[in-house]
């Protein structure tokens, strides 16, 4: 829209009373003039509807808030006033919810040996059995870093000075 305005703002102070031929189309400057401002109208218009159109999504939203947890209280009560009386529901346009099929015996049997499978797979444990495992540490050698120089060169040197060492005597640490 500002292009279109300057173009318009630039005919006027350029080009008063001038004669344009363009794609086979003759205009004035009043007539091209006249073209572009009814292209930067549009344009307004489009603004003020977008800004209306924002506006009521924004009104949609703050009532929308306030009336779905309603509807679903409702239709629950609906639901429990009616029960299975498919015609009364489809007065209010809805269905009865559908009942869970019970699972058979073997249904059951089979969840069961798959859910053991897979924590035998996984290799979970219970509460109590996951309180029973423990960490050890042993060997484990704290060098001290004094500066980023030093930092550097034991980065570097950690990797091979382990693989070299066999002391598994344990380091004592500061609390």
């Amino acid at each position: 829209m500002a292009q279109v305005q300057a173009l318009i703002a630039g005919t006027a102070k350029h080009f008063p009373n001038a004669q344009f031929t363009l794609g086979k189309v003759a205009y004035t400057t009043a007539s091209l003039t006249q073209l572009l401002q009814g292209l930067v109208n549009a344009i307004n218009v489009v603004v003020a509807a977008h800004a209306s159109v924002t506006d009521a999504l924004r009104a949609l939203a703050q009532v929308d808030a306030q009336v779905w947890p309603v509807i679903r209280l409702y239709k629950r009560y609906v639901l429990s006033m009616f029960g299975d009386a498919t015609q009364d529901l489809a007065d209010f346009g809805m269905t009865p919810p559908k009942q869970r099929k019970p699972k058979t015996g073997e249904e059951t049997a089979a969840a069961a040996a798959k859910a053991k499978a897979t924590r035998e797979a996984r290799s979970t444990k219970s509460a109590k059995a996951k309180l029973a495992i423990k960490g050890d540490v042993t060997g484990v050698t704290i060098t001290p870093v004094t500066s980023s120089q030093a930092a550097a060169a034991a980065a570097t040197s950690a990797p091979s000075q382990t693989a070299s060492s066999t002391s598994t005597a344990p380091a004592s640490a500061p609390k």
